[in-house]
């Protein structure tokens, strides 16, 4: 599995320069800064580019899972499904291609395991358990699969909001304290039950006027090869997180960007970006 801090190319949606101009510009400055290389994907419909874009589990092997999650089945929506194929086929990539519903947010992922909720089983009701599981192990190419139970109100489901790995037998978690006590009694015997080492995070969603709102939510950070971009919110915590994240990827650059406007429609930033290997590169 192609881990955050092995990728050193950025793709995003050519949506968000249309849907977010005043971030992207500022996301765009970051990114030439740092020296990011990064391109826009063509022709998407929505920005949130690591839900629908293929899953990259080796150097030349890409996994594409089908993008028709359960909250995006209202006719409404149904604008909103980019056309993978055609995407990968105009950047040049060819796919595995599975009939596994499976958003790219929810997978989190380290060399040899990955954690995403339980979401997966709502959204495949064809498959038994057993069978998807399976499946998955074959696809992802991982020795080890952890579920988590979805946070109540994120009607995505994913794990990218809630857990990421740091390393191969850690993880950062959300500081889950001020949410409802039986999610966080099964969030924590889920997480303890995986046998990793956390890190609890600040999580300050609560100030947000609806729960489709991801401000506060500092766990869906950005990284890449030695960098981490870390959204801000405009709030006391912000100086918190990036002063827990320096000693967390010390020896890493630590970078910040104020993410309100897209946090405000329920994603931040590993939500919009798309981020691959291209050479043999370790972090």
């Amino acid at each position: 599995m192609i881990t955050d801090c092995q990728t050193n190319f950025l793709y995003l949606a050519d949506t968000l320069p249309q849907k977010y101009p005043d971030f992207y510009k500022r996301f765009e400055i970051v990114l030439a800064e740092y020296n990011v290389e990064f391109a826009l994907l063509p022709n998407t419909k929505d920005v949130w580019a690591v839900d629908y874009m293929p899953i990259q589990t080796e150097l030349d092997k890409f996994v594409q899972f089908v993008y028709n999650p359960s909250y995006l089945q209202a006719k409404k929506y149904s604008k909103t499904i980019s056309d993978v194929d055609a995407i990968c086929r105009n950047i040049g990539i060819d796919t595995i291609k599975t009939d596994i519903i499976l958003d790219g947010g929810n997978v989190t992922r380290t060399t040899n395991k990955v954690i995403m909720t339980d979401r997966v089983f709502i959204d495949n009701p064809n498959y038994e358990r057993k069978q998807l599981i399976k499946q998955l192990y074959e696809l992802l190419q991982v020795n080890e699969i952890y579920f988590v139970p979805e946070q109540p109100g994120d009607f995505t489901g994913h794990a990218d909001g809630m857990v990421r790995f740091i390393g191969e037998n850690t993880v950062v978690i959300n500081d889950y304290h001020q949410e409802k006590e039986w999610f966080c009694r099964a969030f924590e015997i889920a997480i303890h039950n995986t046998g990793l080492d956390y890190i609890k995070i600040p999580y300050h969603v609560y100030d947000n006027k609806s729960n489709d709102q991801a401000n506060g939510d500092y766990i869906n950070y950005l990284q890449m090869e030695n960098s981490v971009i870390v959204p801000t919110f405009g709030v006391k915590e912000d100086e918190i997180v990036v002063k827990q994240f320096e000693s967390i990827f010390a020896g890493q650059t630590i970078v910040t960007i104020n993410s309100n406007e897209i946090a405000n429609d329920g994603g931040i930033l590993n939500c919009i970006t798309w981020n691959i290997r291209q050479t043999n590169k370790k972090c």
